[in-house]
């Protein structure tokens, strides 16, 4: 019979929060800070309503489509429960009330759905970004849940994604990707964080809550949660300082910017494999993937000509990708039972390409149609006079700094 844990209850009480704190404040300051002066509240705005909006989407459907007790076919759940009615504050999922699984799951709704800013700042309509998001979320986050985390088909095929490689990070970088694509490039592209401060604090704020993000999902207060916090910390310190060694050979000196985008993009990296590595692949892991988002933001997206602004593409899709199928690789029997290609199971990378790939493009695919149809109906993008003149003025009447 399975009983209610106390203990693991008021883990995953902390972690929700800790996710939270990802969020709203985490990536608000994060992206805010590397703005230009004049988008700081629409920067922050865009991460507040996108995450909101996702919070009431998941409660009113997006829960019973994505974690439903049937799936259609590994493709979607059959829905109960909309606007949680039926689902008792003593109804359990494993060892914790059904209600704090579901709210554990809202806070990497409302994350994913925020990241997806950082791309589009500065350059499109506060109208267009909250419709996309509704759409987005419905299409596009809810049923790649269900296919990896809520027993659909990637899940049922044996694809590991421990706290969210595919459904945050791939997911949230490729959908930047498709939006700055439509977007176009911004007026004056240079990246000049005008408050590197507020950055490194959303930095510290995301490393602090993603302990939260990467142990909360052992779903119990154990060792496995440890051991995702342990290595999702090394794999973060591995990476900042591999970054900080790149900037010391590229530029001379190493620089803030480029130590907390190191962090980052090892956290990133660690998030699929989190619950399946040791720490000698989680060192691993954060030192190629240092490599794999330097190369993202300062060759790929030149070379390519894509406006990603506060490159999600390069840090979370790419790192995403990396993180998911180094889990195919490194993923040790001794920590959570899957073993990688390196402990005998060569299947297990085959299956972890197969779960990036159908993400990835399925992700991208359907927010270029978003964004398309927005485009042509309602227009995506700000005029010129409000771009060059900063839409905290022109879409908020408002000023971040009145000194």
């Amino acid at each position: 019979m399975v009983m209610l844990s106390t203990g693991d209850t008021a883990w995953i009480l902390i972690a929700t929060i800790l996710v939270l704190l990802m969020s709203i404040p985490g990536i608000a300051f994060f992206y805010s800070g590397l703005t230009k002066r004049k988008n700081v509240l629409n920067t922050m705005f865009l991460t507040f309503i996108a995450f909101s909006i996702a919070s009431i989407i998941w409660v009113a459907y997006g829960y019973p489509f994505a974690f439903g007790d049937v799936s259609i076919n590994g493709l979607i759940s059959q829905p109960a429960h909309f606007f949680m009615t039926g689902i008792g504050i003593n109804d359990l999922t494993g060892s914790i009330p059904t209600i704090l699984f579901i709210v554990f799951q809202l806070t990497f709704a409302g994350l994913t759905a925020a990241l997806v800013s950082g791309a589009i700042v500065g350059r499109m309509k506060t109208s267009a970004w909250m419709i996309f998001i509704i759409a987005w979320v419905t299409l596009v986050y809810i049923p790649i849940a269900h296919w990896v985390w809520g027993g659909g088909w990637l899940m049922q095929m044996g694809a590991l994604d421990f706290a969210g490689g595919t459904v945050v990070h791939i997911n949230s970088g490729v959908t930047a990707l498709a939006l700055a694509l439509v977007l176009g490039k911004r007026k004056n592209p240079s990246l000049l964080p005008h408050n590197l401060g507020y950055s490194v604090l959303g930095a510290g704020l995301l490393w602090f809550g993603w302990m939260g993000f990467n142990g909360g999902s052992a779903l119990a207060a154990n060792g496995l949660a440890a051991s995702a916090i342990l290595v999702s910390n090394v794999a973060a310190a591995t990476a900042l300082i591999t970054w900080v060694l790149i900037d010391t050979v590229k530029v001379g000196k190493p620089t803030m910017l480029g130590a907390i985008t190191g962090g980052v993009a090892g956290l990133v990296a660690i998030t699929p494999a989190a619950g399946f590595v040791d720490v000698p692949a989680a060192i691993i892991i954060g030192f190629v993937t240092a490599f794999v988002s330097y190369y993202a933001i300062y060759y790929l997206k030149s070379r390519f000509g894509y406006d990603d602004a506060l490159d999600v593409f390069g840090v979370h899709g790419l790192s995403g990708v990396w993180g998911a199928i180094a889990t195919g690789i490194f993923a040790s029997p001794a920590i959570n039972g899957a073993a990688g290609l390196l402990f005998g199971n060569p299947s297990q990378l085959t299956i972890q390409v197969i779960s990036v790939v159908v993400t990835a493009v399925y992700a991208f695919v359907v927010s270029i149609i978003l964004a398309k149809i927005l485009d042509k109906t309602i227009g995506i993008r700000v005029d010129e006079k409000e771009e060059i003149g900063g839409l905290d003025a022109n879409l908020h009447n408002e000023s971040g700094y009145r000194l």
